[in-house]
């Protein structure tokens, strides 16, 4: 075993939440941000949706990219841009900037994607779970610690000071991946499927578009019913082009198989349901007393609201390696849906007292945890070491479209439930009761899932393509 290799995990865990933490450090600055630019609300928005985009887009084509040219150099490459496209923000306050610079942060999400198929192919086989577990945990973790983080700096030194904390800190884990994280070995020579990639990208940022823009423009609104329409039709295009090349930029046949389908069917829901818990957090605590059960606490106290599930879900993902190696990765998965909607059954019950709001907020990202920890794993169980990046990367994709879908239902249903100009109760509490049902349909696609052999074998060749 190479000596360098204990560090490997730590180093890329931490790339994996640096770039995870950029997804919500805007949430506390959305407030402020039409005033510092001189822009309408509906623009500013544009610096969430920016990142979404080219988060989405990234996550699957950089780590087609990382199996074919190699992972580490490719990762490099993602931090880079992270590191250039945060101080972008720093540097200016113009909006046009300001989105540019989020569109390129949001390339680092497929840190995580990048970040598992190298510790497969590094790690030995009965470490991998544990590491794999960890890394893809980053994800939840960076989301859940990073609001906090953001309001505090934010509200006491100020909104330029986040940027050039993003610029650092992803500097420093792209100088320490350099340092700590030897090349893998690229797959056979092959050609990029440059004509592919265009046609993912599209159909992703139509998709995207129609979900995350959905709220502003209308879900019956012409815009949004094109995008979605170009998105459906180009993706039918797109599959079946695909289909036919012999070098695919994704290869659909393993995406079919039932474990690799049911598993990111299975990231859909558990990502609508993670997110919602922490967009609902934050708001329903800032909202005033006098709505009758909102307890109008500052930004930065909702943000500390999240951060015992952020702990917890840093604690738990050695506990989900353990289980996933004792029970499997179904189980765990399973487990970790049921989990999820038991804290929404507080959540719904017990929403007006601080302590039993933290509670439910905590339970659900403990089982968030366990979900995403075991993700992966359940995957690599169906794939070839040489397609551990698409796969994970692909995984990862159907995270945060399920993020998007929870943060434009919860969007929609908090504007149109109103009452005195704030939310109602109903508001949230409709919140609580889909994230749930996302929960147990996570739980019944789980169950779906063949079973596989307990622990990771030893990579091997790849197997031959099974018929569609």
């Amino acid at each position: 075993m190479n000596r360098r290799t204990p560090p490997i995990t730590l180093v890329l865990a931490s790339s994996g939440t640096v770039v995870a933490l950029m997804q919500t450090i805007t949430v506390p600055m959305l407030p402020i941000l039409p005033e510092i630019t001189g822009s309408a609300p509906a623009d500013v928005s544009w610096m969430v949706t920016a990142t979404l985009l080219s988060g989405s887009v990234a996550t699957p084509l950089l780590g087609r990219a990382g199996d074919m040219y190699g992972r580490r150099r490719v990762l490099l490459w993602a931090l880079a841009v992270v590191v250039v496209g945060s101080l972008l923000c720093a540097l200016s306050s113009a909006l046009p900037i300001l989105v540019l610079g989020r569109a390129l942060q949001g390339v680092g999400l497929a840190a995580t994607p990048l970040g598992i198929s190298i510790l497969r192919a590094e790690l030995p086989p009965e470490r991998v779970a544990g590491a794999v577990a960890m890394m893809s945990a980053t994800i939840g973790i960076g989301a859940a610690i990073g609001l906090p983080i953001a309001a505090f700096v934010i509200e006491y030194v100020s909104w330029h000071a986040m940027f050039w904390v993003c610029a650092v800190a992803a500097l420093a884990v792209l100088l320490t991946v350099r340092w700590a994280v030897p090349e893998t070995e690229p797959a056979e020579a092959q050609r990029f499927d440059y004509l592919g990639a265009a046609g993912l990208a599209t159909v992703l940022v139509c998709l995207m578009l129609a979900i995350t823009k959905g709220p502003d423009w209308g879900f019956t609104a012409p815009p949004t019913l094109m995008l979605g329409g170009a998105a459906v039709l180009i993706a039918l295009g797109w599959g079946w082009y695909e289909l036919r090349r012999p070098e695919p930029l994704l290869d659909l046949r393993v995406a079919a198989r039932p474990a690799v389908l049911l598993a990111n069917l299975v990231a859909l829901f558990v990502g609508f349901a993670f997110y919602a818990n922490s967009l609902s957090t934050a708001q329903l605590v800032q909202e005033p007393e006098s709505t009758g059960y909102g307890l109008g606490l500052s930004i930065v106290a909702s943000g500390l609201c999240l951060l015992p599930g952020g702990l917890a879900m840093a604690f738990l993902a050695p506990v989900s390696a353990r289980l996933t190696n004792r029970r499997g990765a179904k189980t765990t998965v399973a487990l970790a849906s049921i989990v999820i909607a038991l804290g929404y059954v507080v959540r719904y019950l017990a929403s007006h007292a601080l302590w039993s709001i933290i509670l439910g907020a905590t339970v659900v990202a403990v089982g968030t945890a366990l979900a995403y920890s075991a993700l992966p794993v359940l995957i690599m169980g169906a794939i070839p070491v040489s397609e551990t990046g698409e796969a994970t990367g692909v995984n990862t994709l159907m995270r945060m479209v399920g993020q998007a879908g929870s943060s434009a239902m919860s969007a929609a249903v908090l504007s149109h439930l109103v009452i005195g100009g704030a939310p109602s109760l109903d508001a949230y509490l409709l919140i609580f009761l889909v994230a749930g049902a996302a929960a147990v349909c996570a739980l019944v696609l789980a169950l779906m899932v063949p079973r596989q052999p307990l622990a990771l074998r030893v990579p091997g060749p790849a197997p031959a393509p099974e018929p569609v």
